[in-house]
């Protein structure tokens, strides 16, 4: 196998075999992979190209290594904020604003609540409530209030059962909420996004998917309006790869 007419590295060829066995072999979250001994054996190379593959594989958060008697290799579920960091750096490269992140939500959003409509499980439901009276009861801690923010996205993104959009759509909440790069929300805009939020909750309660469409979008084009009203500077600040996220 080629990348551009040279051979793929032999540490990214086990990774990618290490991963096909897991899947295989049904090895879950919080389990250990087979030992050194069993691997090298298994794969047919030298210590240092097995190790090189495991660091691969534990940079895209795919493991850790437990150090000690009994360690080794341990399968984690991967978390959105590794997709969010190679995002930032390609999103730095091509000189790209805070505005794309916002046109693909807007793009996204609608999709993944129509989904989600027919697809969330009453738990989620619960989840989403549960967010909803945390957001109101917390209506002057903004702080507190996008921390929930995100949660009900995020909930609603893997609600629609589609784990692309679940670790897209976390991974751009992931980058920044606008907080953080000088956009700020007056209790009165908390208030009306509390209001959508409600009344995205009560369509995706009453599994009217056209509605929950309906009313995500347009509650992410009224967050661009406000935006473009209030803060067009920032809209078009390049996204920083070395910027803090949440």
């Amino acid at each position: 196998m080629t990348i551009n007419g040279r051979p793929e590295k032999a540490a990214m060829l086990v990774a990618q075999r290490i991963i096909r066995d897991v899947g295989r072999d049904d090895i879950q979250p919080g389990q250990l992979l087979p030992p050194e001994r069993i691997l090298l054996e298994k794969y047919q190379i030298g210590r240092g190209t097995l190790r090189e593959a495991l660091r691969l594989l534990e940079f895209q958060g795919v493991i850790s290594l437990k150090p000690g008697p009994g360690g080794g290799p341990v399968l984690l579920v991967p978390d959105p904020s590794h997709l969010a960091s190679s995002l930032r750096l390609l999103m730095q490269l091509k000189a790209a604003p805070f505005r794309a992140i916002v046109e693909v939500r807007t793009a996204l959003e609608p999709v993944a609540s129509l989904l989600a409509a027919n697809r969330m499980d009453d738990a989620a439901l619960e989840d989403l409530a549960a967010s909803v009276k945390e957001m109101r009861d917390n209506i002057n801690d903004q702080v507190r209030f996008f921390e929930t923010n995100r949660r009900f996205h995020d909930v609603i993104a893997w609600g629609s059962s589609n784990a692309l959009l679940g670790y897209f759509v976390e991974s751009l909440l992931g980058i920044m909420d606008g907080t953080f790069i000088g956009i700020s929300y007056p209790v009165a805009r908390r208030r009306a996004i509390l209001k959508a939020h409600e009344e995205i909750y009560q369509a995706l309660k009453a599994r009217d998917a056209d509605e929950a469409q309906a009313r995500m979008r347009d509650h992410l084009e009224g967050y661009v309006a406000y935006a473009e009203r209030k803060f067009p500077e920032v809209l078009d600040r390049i996204i920083q790869w070395d910027r803090p996220s949440r």
